[in-house]
């Protein structure tokens, strides 16, 4: 649970595409964190629990897809006011 960002970290081993894009439970593209190559190592990137339009957000369960070269994952995260 979070309230009113949350931090994502992710360790790269070498600089690749990262793709990091939040969703929620009807699967609608909330926001994309992160579009481009990044370099090797930890990095973090913040969601501020705030959509495209930089409007907030309502409270509840939300999930953020990541893809960084051949990885792909999924998590959930729960928004509380």
């Amino acid at each position: 649970p979070f309230n009113p960002t949350t931090s994502i970290r992710y360790d790269l081993l070498e600089g690749t595409f990262v793709n990091i894009t939040i969703y929620d439970m009807l699967g609608n593209v909330i926001k994309t964190l992160v579009n481009g190559s990044r370099t090797a190592g930890s990095n973090t990137v913040e969601w501020d629990a705030t959509n495209t339009k930089n409007e907030t957000v309502s409270a509840g369960l939300y999930v953020f897809a990541i893809q960084a070269g051949e990885l792909k994952q999924t998590k959930k995260m729960l928004l509380v006011k």
